[in-house]
């Protein structure tokens, strides 16, 4: 069969791929080798960042919002059970200060991996992607035309041939191992056991804490859901010896336990020394491990791939940018899973086992979630000198960022303008003429000095509302000036 895009691998990495591309009118095959999500959770809940990325594709008001903190995440302390007596509190990074900016139109999203798969599956399938569960992926070649990956489901393998391959096959993947692409990181870390069980523990998450460090037993935390998950050393046990491990770590053996199901887990921490090779590209654990923390670098950070892949891929396949443009994913998306890697063992988050810690500036939730900074041949204007991360207010519209938002009406944000092509953000009409024969949307914005503009300046963003490039006044040419930009940061190339 013929597609343009194939995804191998349909956990959340791969099926935002699915959606985004889809959503897009991208032609894509995800096959998946489960026949559906795993029955243990994993991923907690999800950022506002990935809350803005699903409301910008309809699905705002399909998913649970997030109980989470603004400013602070998940509150984590050392306890002796969860009933008993509660020792210090750690945190991800500082307390954030309290600030009268609000950084996104969304809170997150208070959904377990679990849950969010099958509705991400369902929005994908909706948009015109084609889902292919119980269905695996036995090897695939590429050439300088497109790939070919040779799959199997119930029946005989088959092929399917596409323009490109996105591989998000997991932390082993395959495919990245036959692509020859080794990974640097802190490695190999520790194993640990798990037990999923469901209680009615609501009334001890009242003060807004959901992780406890129990003294002796483990790492207990909530879903949310009325599911726990507690994470113990990693050896055999006994059910008898799991439900006293669970009774110990609430602190009480009086309420009624059901445990769903157990697991081992590995943990590790690496980035792949590349994220692409040819016409395959990397996604999601694929692409990096990076070992759970509050700043929930996981799955979000696979989803961001997704999306940041999702319309290059797009823009390439139809016509409207150069195949240049791909390699953007790579100069743009690597640099931030190292950052997190950095991030995550430069705090006190439980991985710094007898390791030294790394000594590097610590960024606050809302600088990493919204704030990271892209430097690519896609951008214009974004330095070496700058900082990787910084909060929106203090990057004030500064290329290679995503762009503020701002309440337009009651209901609509900035943020709503972009996702659906190239806009340009100005107040102007100067402007609009400019744009109007590059196909650029223009969108006459008011408050512009949000965006680090004067009231004759412009901002160019792109279809993933990132900044591409900004002129703060007016030039003499406004025309060439925004075509000259378009044609450059559109093709990925300089």
């Amino acid at each position: 069969m013929r597609t343009q895009v194939v995804v191998v691998g349909g956990g959340l990495a791969g099926t935002s791929a699915a959606l985004f591309l889809a959503w897009r009118g991208v032609d894509v095959v995800l096959v998946e080798k489960h026949p559906g999500s795993s029955p243990h959770p994993r991923a907690v809940g999800f950022n506002a960042r990935v809350g803005e990325l699903l409301r910008a594709v309809g699905m705002g008001d399909e998913l649970p919002r997030s109980r989470m903190t603004r400013g602070f995440g998940v509150r984590r302390v050392r306890a002796e059970s969860l009933v008993g007596k509660k020792y210090d509190e750690t945190f991800w990074t500082p307390p954030a200060q309290l600030t009268d900016v609000e950084h996104s139109p969304v809170r997150g999203v208070g959904a377990a991996q679990d849950v969010m798969e099958p509705i991400l599956r369902d929005k994908a399938r909706a948009f015109g992607a084609d889902i292919r569960m119980s269905t695996r992926m036995l090897e695939f070649s590429q050439d300088d035309d497109g790939v070919t990956a040779v799959v199997q489901g119930d029946g005989e393998p088959y092929e399917i041939r596409a323009d490109y391959l996105v591989a998000a096959d997991g932390h082993r993947s395959p495919i990245r191992e036959q692509l020859g692409i080794t990974r640097t990181g802190r490695g190999y870390m520790h194993t640990s056991r798990s037990v999923l069980f469901r209680a009615p523990l609501d009334e001890y998450l009242k003060d807004g804490i959901g992780q406890f460090v129990i003294d002796d037993v483990g790492f207990l935390t909530t879903y949310g859901d009325g599911r726990w998950v507690l994470m113990l050393d990693d050896r055999e046990y006994t059910e008898p010896e799991l439900r006293q491990k669970v009774f110990q770590a609430i602190g009480r053996d009086d309420l009624d336990v059901e445990v769903i199901t157990t697991g081992r887990w590995t943990i590790s921490a690496n980035v792949a020394d590349r994220f692409s090779r040819g016409r395959v590209f990397l996604a999601g654990d694929a692409a990096h491990t990076l070992p759970p923390s509050r700043g929930g670098f996981g799955a979000n950070v696979g989803i961001e791939d997704a999306h940041n892949l999702a319309w290059k891929l797009a823009a390439v396949l139809d016509g409207t940018s150069r195949p240049s443009l791909l390699d953007t994913y790579d100069a743009e998306r690597r640099p931030v899973a190292t950052l997190c890697h950095q991030q995550i063992f430069a705090r006190n988050d439980g991985h710094n086992r007898g390791g030294e810690p790394e000594d590097a500036p610590l960024y606050d939730n809302d600088a990493m979630h919204f704030g990271v900074l892209y430097r690519s041949a896609a951008v214009l204007g974004a330095g070496e000198e700058l900082p990787p991360a910084r909060l929106p207010e203090q990057w004030n519209g500064q290329p290679g960022t995503r762009a503020p938002h701002l309440w337009i009406e009651p209901g609509k944000s900035t943020l709503d303008l972009f996702q659906r092509g190239w806009v340009l953000v100005a107040n102007d009409a100067l402007w609009a003429d400019a744009a109007e024969p590059l196909g650029v949307r223009y969108e006459p914005v008011e408050a512009l000095d949000a965006f680090g503009l004067s009231g004759k300046g412009a901002s160019l963003v792109r279809p993933d509302g990132y900044i591409a490039w900004r002129a703060t006044e007016l030039p003499d040419d406004p025309a060439a000036e925004l075509a000259a930009a378009f044609r450059t940061t559109s093709a990925g190339t300089r």
